[in-house]
């Protein structure tokens, strides 16, 4: 019995090289080599009519194509930029939190000067899209007493041959229909972030999409989407009182990391549980 509990302890110490940042693997590459993964665009319906106000009504958006980051921004990048790391808990390799929106347009604007890159904070359309798992977003029929999560009826190929919404279940975390193998929340976190990369990636390779730290997004946020109409490249309101923060933290409920939830967070807001990714046209 100590021989199997010890093994069992090696294999969750020793986390697979896969999962960690892919920038170790590109030769002359540096922690600010950001491992972005290319998400082809397309048609999606954004937020969901079964859940919360501000999340309808459900409506189409088209999206053109963008990068997104694989991993949440990490404390090492961020020192490496700011020089300083205002995180609760100190870990190289966790994601960087306690950062402002604020803070984080300083952070972009240095980290382009000095890469001559072309980051930035995604849009929550971009967000959701690449949360859901982009166009491999795989749905299924319904069944009876089965929560809808993350749909997707505008994938299929023949437009005939699309299931009514009502009809389907997409996945209601980033990857998976159950939190538990790709996201850090309230019941296994231990109430601290974790290593970027640890759990399993979503359909598209991103990881921490559910769960970990919460990620700021560009949009000002509003109450709900207004209408069904659809819409391109959705940038949010022209203006507002405070920005959208996406998939919930490692300190947050089931119902609050899915591909749909939204929050309200004023730009001067700082939070342990509260960080970020990047985005490239």
């Amino acid at each position: 019995m100590k021989k199997l509990l010890f093994a069992a302890l090696v294999l969750l110490s020793v986390q697979p090289v896969t999962a960690q940042r892919k920038y170790n693997k590109t030769p002359g590459a540096t922690p600010l080599s950001f491992y972005m993964v290319k998400v082809q665009g397309g048609q999606f319906d954004l937020g969901s009519d079964d859940e919360a106000a501000d999340r309808k009504p459900a409506h189409t958006v088209t999206l053109k194509d963008y990068s997104i980051g694989a991993y949440e921004v990490t404390q090492e990048q961020w020192k490496l930029i700011m020089e300083s790391n205002p995180s609760t808990f100190d870990c190289d390799e966790c994601p960087v939190t306690n950062v402002s929106f604020t803070d984080i347009l300083t952070f972009i604007e240095k980290l382009n000067a000095k890469t001559g890159k072309h980051y930035r904070l995604p849009t929550e359309a971009e967000w959701e899209y690449a949360a859901r798992g982009g166009n491999k977003e795989i749905f299924f029929k319904s069944r009876p007493h089965v929560a809808k999560g993350g749909v997707n009826e505008f994938l299929v190929s023949n437009p005939g041959n699309r299931v009514p919404e009502r009809e389907i279940d997409g996945k209601k975390y980033s990857g998976k229909k159950l939190p538990q193998d790709v996201a850090w929340y309230e019941r296994n976190s231990m109430d601290h972030v974790h290593p970027i990369g640890r759990k399993k990636a979503n359909d598209l390779g991103i990881y921490d999409m559910s769960g970990n730290a919460e990620e700021w997004c560009n949009d000002w946020y509003v109450g709900n989407y207004g209408s069904k109409q659809t819409v391109e490249n959705p940038k949010g309101p022209a203006g507002g009182s405070a920005h959208v923060v996406r998939g919930g933290a490692y300190s947050s409920t089931s119902s609050e990391i899915t591909v749909t939830r939204r929050a309200a967070y004023l730009p001067g807001t700082r939070s342990s549980s509260l960080g970020f990714r990047l985005v490239m046209d």
